[in-house]
């Protein structure tokens, strides 16, 4: 060999020897690249997991609050139903009462509303038609502790169910049924609801 082959020769070898090292040296920036490209992809894929049992978690949490306060709104619209239903049922049983416990109850209301002065009872069609004869008597009876309280029974009828209407000249004092159930019927479900729910 003579020694410009050799000289060839030497850098053909330096030649392999360098880019064996440039190819090595690639090779290993290669898999570090790799090996840190799926360690950052595990990292978001588990990140990306985290993040949706995170979402999951609150979607069940939101749908099963949602889900409870139906079933609430549910729950109190039913007793709200029953004690509506119970409180008609009352007012009706009421309004069909024998006509002496029916009158004796009017009695009564009258004895509570009626004001110090002359006024009339209004009663409904009904209601008028059924008076018993002493209806009268037992009202003055039942207003004698009312100083200047005197009440007669009205001509002219009204328009409701029970009850009657006390009439002062211009005012007018309503205690027909629906009236008094009405201006009592928060005091009435909270009575209704204690005896069925508590």
């Amino acid at each position: 060999m003579t020694g410009l082959e050799k000289i060839v020769k030497q850098i053909e070898d330096d030649a392999t020897v360098a880019a064996n090292a440039v190819i090595a040296d690639a090779k290993a920036k290669a898999e570090e690249i790799l090996n840190s490209a799926k360690i950052e992809a595990e990292k978001k894929y588990t990140d990306i997991i985290e993040k949706s049992n995170e979402d999951l978690k609150s979607n069940l949490n939101r749908s099963e609050s949602a889900a409870n306060l139906q079933e609430k709104k549910l729950i109190l619209n039913a007793k709200l139903d029953i004690i509506s239903n119970i409180i008609n049922k009352a007012k009706d049983t009421l309004i069909n009462l024998p006509d002496n416990e029916y009158f004796n109850v009017i009695v009564n209301i009258i004895k509570k509303y009626a004001l110090d002065q002359n006024g009339q009872i209004v009663f409904s069609a009904i209601d008028k038609k059924r008076l018993p004869g002493d209806f009268e008597e037992k009202v003055l009876k039942a207003l004698s502790e009312k100083s200047g309280a005197n009440l007669t029974v009205s001509e002219k009828t009204c328009n409701i169910d029970g009850g009657i209407i006390l009439v002062y000249g211009d005012v007018e004092v309503n205690c027909s049924f629906e009236a008094l159930f009405s201006a009592a019927k928060e005091t009435l479900q909270d009575k209704v609801c204690e005896v069925l729910f508590d």
